[in-house]
């Protein structure tokens, strides 16, 4: 038989069928299945309660005239039982479990399913998410916005879309004047050549201090810049070599942490579209000039009925509000999306909101098509004090500092553990390990929410971490190790699915698409980190009960096949995670 990929998917057709033939408005009725407490099965539907509530039924009495209309299959392949006031809940039966582990053994058929379930494939999704400003150094503020940003792009492509990813860097503004100034002035070619950023950090400041002090250092300044927005070939070249480092810094914290963009264009990409938008937007009706800027104003916005959106500063400068507008009409264009989505702090709410607003006017009045568009904002990464996390001098912590301390860390972890091993592996293992145990540590929280950075429980064998999942992972790569085998041989011959601990562990395997569905649909990579620690933790339940390499061949290969499993859900679910496997640790 055809198996579904999201039993749920199955449940709810199922449901949908009989409610025509129980004669129920078929139209009306939705059965609204949800994962259900494992106390009472693996799905339940609860849409028979406002169905009948909004007909004057008796809820119950509907729900026993909905299952007595399942049809024979549906019965065949779940018990099923109406509790309360018409909640249905439905339990796959150990052949059901059986017949989705058999259909679901590599990761080309992990993503057909997904894919066919997720509601996103052949969508078209941009992600905009890291964009951090060059001449500057990454630091733990760029954290999150990176690895969930990375994150939520897999999961869209797992589940059948295509995603652009875009780096939108800030690459332009009147920072440059003062850089470009103290460049020409103060630079160290030396220390430019170890530590670029930081000598760019270095060369701002320096400019920065020097232009406050010195009125005429401010002019000239100004000067380099207006050079710079003119076109100048000189500071055109400083520029340019300015980002191409920046982004050859950037680049060595992306490999670390498994990111690839397909487009970098920042702010600089925009400047000569801002000019369109500003005339768009005016003979639209919607832009109108106060106090010497341009702004587009929401008064029947509760929030916004006074705060104007600014799209040109009083000095005839671009901003924020006017490269945005000028980004989503370009990517309208040139890549038909059906959405952008934003990896952006959540502290952005109120200009992507307004953002948002303005879009759609614009769009409207233009009679062009918007695609979605969704701010997906994140919290702050708290130090244990429960503020920002900083250094002890209050300075932002660089991020290459934190994931070199995380490789530290996780070195004497491998030490202490496996001293045995190669000192090349090791070190590979170290580095997996600990920069998996960073994203990780981030990526299993819910994404809106503030955390608190614990390195303790970060780089620990216990509890919801990557370290405790990657030596998951390299277990089950032992039990094939240990027997000669690769995951995947073995299986021929298995028996039915037969002890509680079996049962239960394809059970659990089988919600890995409930997992994934609540992923994509709320862009939330900590329902998928859950379920994995989950899976984890049945599969060592399973291996304490049941040995795998015993006598009786037949017994083998179905443990084998569970093993198998297991092991390529595990691997597949930390990839579209970004983080790195091992198989032995």
């Amino acid at each position: 038989m055809t198996v579904a990929f999201n039993l749920a998917t199955a449940v709810e057709a199922a449901l949908a069928k009989a409610a025509a033939a129980a004669g129920l408005d078929a139209a009306a009725f939705s059965p609204d299945v949800r994962p259900a407490d494992p106390r009472h099965g693996d799905y339940q539907a609860n849409g028979v309660l406002g169905y009948a509530k909004s007909r004057k039924l008796n809820p119950r009495a509907t729900a026993e005239q909905l299952v007595a209309a399942l049809a024979p299959e549906i019965r065949d392949e779940f018990d099923i039982a109406i509790a309360g006031p018409g909640f249905i809940n439905f339990t796959a039966k150990a052949h059901l479990l059986q017949a989705w582990v058999d259909a679901h053994a590599n990761r080309s058929a992990l993503e057909a399913g997904a894919a066919a379930s997720s509601g996103k494939s052949g969508q078209v999704w941009i992600v905009d998410y890291s964009s951090p400003n060059t001449a500057k150094q990454m630091h733990v503020g760029h954290l999150r916005s990176a690895v969930i940003g990375e994150a939520i792009c897999r999961l869209l492509a797992f589940g059948g879309a295509r995603v652009i990813r875009d780096n939108h860097i800030g690459d332009w503004g009147t920072q440059f004047g003062k850089l470009i100034w103290a460049y020409k002035r103060q630079r160290d070619d030396a220390a430019l050549a170890s530590e670029p950023l930081e000598e760019f950090e270095r060369l701002y400041k320096a400019g920065n201090n020097a232009a406050e002090a010195d009125p005429t250092v401010l002019d000239e300044a100004r000067q380099e810049l207006v050079k710079l927005q003119s076109g100048d070939t000189e500071n055109l070249a400083i520029w340019r070599h300015i980002n191409e480092v920046s982004l050859a810094a950037f680049q060595k914290i992306y490999d670390l942490l498994g990111i690839h963009f397909d487009l970098t264009l920042g702010e600089s990409f925009y400047n000569d579209k801002v000019e369109a938008v500003y005339e768009s937007l005016i003979r639209a009706g919607l832009a109108e000039t106060s106090q010497g800027a341009l702004v587009v104003f929401h008064p029947e916005h509760p929030r916004f009925k006074t705060q104007p959106f600014i799209i040109r500063k009083s000095d005839g400068a671009a901003n924020y509000a006017s490269t945005d507008l000028a980004t989503i009409r370009y990517r309208t264009e040139h890549y038909h999306a059906s959405g952008a989505l934003y990896v952006v702090d959540k502290r952005q709410g109120d200009h992507f909101e307004q953002l948002f607003l303005t879009a759609k006017k614009w769009f409207d009045k233009e009679g062009w098509t918007l695609p979605r568009l969704e701010h997906v904002d994140f919290g702050t990464v708290l130090g244990e004090n429960n503020k920002p996390l900083k250094t002890r001098s209050g300075d932002n912590i660089r991020l290459k500092d934190l994931l070199g301390e995380a490789v530290e860390r996780a070195r004497r972890l491998v030490d202490e553990k496996s001293a045995e091993l190669p000192e090349g592996e090791r070190a590979e293992i170290a580095s997996i390990v600990g920069v998996g145990s960073v994203q990780y540590a981030d990526l299993c929280q819910n994404r809106s929410s503030d955390y608190v950075f614990s390195w303790d429980k970060m780089i620990s064998l216990e509890g919801n971490t990557a370290a405790y999942l990657l030596y998951a992972v390299s277990r089950i790569h032992s039990i094939f190790r240990k027997l000669g085998l690769k995951a995947g041989e073995g299986e021929a011959g298995a028996t039915a699915l037969e002890t509680p601990t079996e049962i239960a562990l394809a059970r659990r395997l089988v919600k890995f698409a409930d997992a994934l569905q609540a992923s994509i649909a709320q862009l939330c990579p900590h329902f998928l980190c859950t379920y994995l620690y989950e899976l984890a933790g049945e599969f060592s339940a399973f291996y304490s009960a049941d040995k795998v390499a015993v006598d009786d061949l037949a017994i083998r290969a179905r443990r084998l096949q569970l093993c198998a499993r297991t092991l390529l859900i595990l691997e597949c679910g930390l990839n579209i995670l970004a983080l790195k496997t091992l198989q032995r640790m």
